[in-house]
């Protein structure tokens, strides 16, 4: 069973949403903690903590063999303390962190829509594009029973995994993806 797996985006394709990397740093840092926390601990993100173990050898000057022995609160902090992952790790750390702390939230999510899942990870290979008023009314739920920031950080983490199935939230963002986006460039 597989989660939100990050999809590259379409070449020639302009790019509306935040990337993974941008929603990343976009997370205020005690959240940032928490979602590093649980991708250091996802059995199904191996590839990508290979990977983000790599990036903290290479920005500390360590061995990666010394990094994958070091505690879990070091590699948090130091996977933390980066000033930018790959899109890779970041949709992996956030997919993590709602698989983790945000069950509930996703399960309500998929429910209101009638997408099939196990405990909010979705049951099938993949889903089709929900109908948009259905995914206004499952979105308006969701913010009435869950905080905003974090419905918010929901969607435009799914429109980050996949943007063709969920552009529908664009609408529920407003503006607010693409601001997301300007701000995260101008770091």
């Amino acid at each position: 069973m597989t989660a939100y797996p990050f999809q590259p985006p379409t070449p020639g394709r302009k790019e509306v949403v935040a990337s993974p990397g941008k929603l990343w740093k976009q997370i205020p840092q005690d959240r940032r903690l928490e979602a590093i926390t649980a991708f250091w601990e996802d059995e199904e993100g191996v590839e990508q903590q290979a990977e983000a173990l790599l990036a903290i050898a290479s920005r500390l000057r360590f061995r990666p063999k010394t990094v994958r022995s070091l505690p879990l609160d070091k590699k948090v902090r130091y996977l933390a303390s980066l000033p930018a992952v790959s899109d890779s790790i970041a949709g992996r750390v956030l997919v993590s962190y709602h698989l983790r702390h945000q069950r509930p939230m996703l399960g309500a999510f998929l429910d209101a829509l009638g997408i099939e899942h196990d405990n909010g990870v979705l049951a099938g290979d993949g889903i089709t594009k929900p109908d948009q008023a259905k995914l206004l009314e499952a979105a308006a739920k969701l913010r009435a029973e869950y905080p905003p920031e974090a419905v918010d950080l929901y969607f435009q983490t799914l429109l980050s995994q996949d943007p063709e199935t969920w552009e529908g939230l664009l609408e529920v963002l407003g503006g607010e993806v693409e601001q997301g986006q300007a701000e995260g460039e101008g770091r």
